[in-house]
């Protein structure tokens, strides 16, 4: 297969982005954690968190169009300053998929999903109890990508829980014993299994692969 730019255009919707959605490769799959003024929580899959810095401590992820559709994640995370983000493991892949339906305002994606909601006494966003490694955030500042209307919305790192047992001395996190998931497109998931790991890399190191 081979699409041009008007080709991508021209495919079929859902076609189009289901194959758009999969041709990053498989990535991570976490739920967001937020909760509003009223002490309603919200619950919502996410797979474009991503890395901005360890110092400190951030990460972003992207909102689609606010538009008609209220973005209850966006509006809770504004209201009160914080937000958690929870891995997906195997024995939750079926919960946490289904708290991307479009839940009305006042129902909370953990009571009608399944899942438990778990807190920290310093901290209002609700995390996910069934998690293995959480992460509670606050919202530091939001970057408008005009092109397309969506948004990246930056957090810094106030809470990482992880069992000790999986992270070595050199602070490594084994991804395959943590048994979590990937996303692939829409709605294809995707277990994780360490297949290397190789030294930092430096010039005078590199082998000879000729």
């Amino acid at each position: 297969m081979h699409l041009t730019k008007q080709a991508i255009e021209n495919t079929e919707r859902v076609r189009r982005l289901n194959i758009i959605n999969a041709i990053t490769g498989i990535k991570p799959a976490n739920l967001i954690g937020t909760i509003d003024e009223a002490g309603t929580t919200n619950l919502a899959i996410f797979s474009s968190i991503v890395h901005l810095g360890s110092n400190p401590a951030m990460l972003g992820f992207i909102l689609r169009p606010q538009g008609e559709v209220r973005r209850h994640t966006y509006e809770n995370l504004l209201a009160n300053g914080e937000y958690t983000i929870n891995h997906i493991q195997r024995s939750f892949i079926e919960q946490a998929h289904y708290t991307s339906a479009k839940f009305d305002k006042g129902v909370s994606e953990f009571a009608q999903c399944g899942l438990t909601e778990e807190y920290l006494p310093d901290f209002k966003a609700p995390f996910v109890k069934e998690s293995n490694l959480k992460l509670g955030l606050r919202f530091l500042e939001e970057i408008p990508i005009k092109a397309n209307n969506t948004t990246l919305v930056v957090g810094e790192i106030a809470h990482l829980i992880v069992p000790d047992e999986i992270v070595n001395e050199k602070g490594y996190i084994n991804l395959e014993q943590l048994d979590g998931v990937g996303i692939g497109g829409l709605n294809n998931y995707y277990g994780l299994e360490q297949i290397g790991s190789f030294p930092y890399a430096r010039v005078k190191e590199v082998p000879d692969f000729s």
